[in-house]
């Protein structure tokens, strides 16, 4: 993810900085796919195929993997949506964005905020996640 200059023209490839809002839209649209197929599709398209995910509560790798920690999210927190707050950030190859959790119309039950490495094809491949609220802890 760097910018390629030769005398003859510039070539930009997509760094960490340019692809964050798109990657941190990517990301938050695949926790609230509920429908399976589509979920699979945005983990496949937004995550390398080896992804490492973390946070405090859980851990999974894999695009399958991934897709089932999703789906548990989802049992638990049914009629609850992720949504991103504030501006998506990058450098490099990492990028950071911080989000909330929410049923349509309530507070957040959580906010937290994510640092994820980028690949070489602008791909998710290790994402930390870090709580930064959880209602009633």
């Amino acid at each position: 993810m760097n910018t390629v200059e030769t005398p003859e023209h510039a070539t930009t490839i997509p760094t960490a900085a340019t692809v964050a809002p798109e990657l941190a839209a990517r990301y938050i649209a695949a926790w609230n796919a509920t429908d399976s197929a589509q979920r699979d599709h945005l983990v496949r398209s937004t995550f390398s195929s080896d992804v490492q995910y973390r946070d405090p509560m859980m851990e999974g790798q894999g695009h399958h993997g991934l897709a089932a920690l999703i789906a548990g999210a989802q049992q638990r927190f049914a009629g609850h949506r992720f949504t991103l707050l504030g501006t998506p950030e990058g450098h490099h190859d990492v990028v950071r964005f911080s989000w909330a959790l929410a049923a349509d119309g309530a507070e957040p039950v959580a906010r937290g905020t994510d640092m994820a490495e980028v690949d070489a094809h602008g791909r998710l491949r290790k994402v930390t996640g870090f709580l930064d609220y959880v209602a009633g802890a």
